[in-house]
C-alpha cells in the first residue's frame, strides 16, 4: 500500500496525515473546507520544526514529509487512486455513515477503508459498505505524531487479511498496535470516559475543586495530566459523544454522562478548543488558570 487518502484536516487528521507521510507515504488529505487544509498544513510544518528543535529530525526529511502531502477539497479527485482510506471526520455516526458510503463507491476494489472512530460501531460502519470484509478501526491516540498506541478495531466481517496488512502497516508507522474487538469505546475510551466522568461527578458533588482533582490525580496516580485537564484537551463535546455512545450500547447508568459535562457542551465551554472548559485558555493552552465557574 502506496497511496493513503486521509478525510478530516482537523487534529486528528491532519496528525495521521503527517505521521503516514514522514513514514514515506503518499498522501492525499481531504476536506471541505480550504481554511482546514491550510491550517493543517501549517500545523504540521510546526510540528516538524518542533521535532527538528528536538535533534531528531532533519530540514530534508522535513521537505519529505511536507512534499509527500496533497490537500483536496473533493473526495472524487483521489479516492479511485487510493491504496487506504483514513476517515477522521467529527465522532457522528450519521456523517461516517455518510462518508463510508462515498468512498465505498468511489474506492477501487482493493482499497481498505479505515476510520479513526474513538468509539464507534466498526461493525455498523461497515454495514454502510459492499466490503465489509475491508473495513477496520485505526484509533489513533492525540498528538498522532507522538503518541505510540494505535488500537486496531476488528468489526464482525473485517477479513484476517485486511486486519493482518493494517497491524503490519502500523509498525511501519513506527506505532504500537493493539489488536481490540469492537464493542463500545473499544478499551482505551471505555477505561478513560468513565474515570474522567467520574471526576467531572466528584466536582459536581463538592467534593473537591478543579485544581484539587487534577493534582490527586497526577500526584497520587503518576497520571501526566489531571482527568479535567485531559478532558479539556481531548474536547468536551468529544468526551461527551463517547460517553452517549457508550452509554446508548450498553444501556449501563455508570456510562450516562454527567448534567454538569452536557450543561457546559451545551453552553459552548468545550475546552482548549473553544477557550475555556474546566480551565480558562484565553491567555494560555496550558492548563494554569482556573475557569471563573469553578472558583472558590
Amino acid at each position: 500500500m502506496k497511496n493513503i487518502v486521509v478525510i478530516g484536516a482537523g487534529t486528528m487528521g491532519n496528525g495521521i496525515a503527517h505521521t503516514f507521510a514522514q513514514s514515506g507515504f503518499a498522501v492525499s488529505l481531504v476536506d471541505v473546507k480550504q481554511e482546514n487544509l491550510d491550517k493543517a498544513i501549517k500545523t504540521i510544518t510546526t510540528n516538524l520544526d518542533r521535532i527538528i528543535a528536538k535533534g531528531n529530525l532533519t530540514e530534508e526529511q522535513k521537505s519529505a514529509t511536507l512534499g509527500n502531502i496533497n490537500t483536496f477539497s473533493d473526495l472524487k479527485d483521489v479516492a479511485h487512486n487510493a491504496d487506504l482510506i483514513v476517515e477522521a471526520a467529527t465522532e457522528n455516526l450519521d456523517l461516517k455513515l455518510k462518508i463510508f458510503g462515498q468512498i465505498d463507491e468511489l474506492a477501487p476494489e482493493n482499497c481498505i477503508l479505515a476510520t479513526n472512530t474513538s468509539s464507534i460501531s466498526i461493525t455498523q460502519i461497515a454495514a454502510a459498505t459492499k466490503r465489509p470484509e475491508k473495513v477496520i478501526g485505526m484509533h489513533f491516540m492525540n498528538p498522532v505524531p507522538i503518541m505510540k498506541l494505535v488500537e486496531i478495531i476488528k468489526g464482525y466481517s473485517t477479513s484476517k487479511e485486511t486486519f493482518d496488512m493494517i497491524f503490519e502497516m502500523s509498525k511501519k508507522l513506527g506505532k504500537v498496535p493493539v489488536e481490540v474487538n469492537d464493542y463500545p469505546g473499544f478499551v482505551a475510551n471505555r477505561i478513560l470516559m468513565p474515570m474522567i466522568n467520574e471526576a467531572i461527578e466528584t466536582l459536581y458533588n463538592g467534593v473537591a475543586g478543579v485544581e484539587e482533582i487534577d493534582t490527586v490525580m497526577k500526584l497520587g496516580m503518576a497520571h501526566p495530566m489531571g482527568p479535567l485537564q485531559l478532558a479539556d484537551f481531548i474536547g468536551l463535546d468529544v468526551c461527551l459523544a463517547i460517553l452517549n455512545v457508550m452509554y446508548d450500547g450498553f444501556k449501563n447508568p455508570k456510562y450516562a454522562p454527567n448534567p454538569l459535562l452536557v450543561n457546559m457542551v451545551m453552553a459552548g465551554k468545550k475546552g482548549v478548543k473553544s477557550g475555556e472548559g474546566f480551565y480558562d485558555y484565553s491567555e494560555s493552552k496550558k492548563a494554569e488558570k482556573v475557569s471563573k465557574m469553578f472558583l472558590k
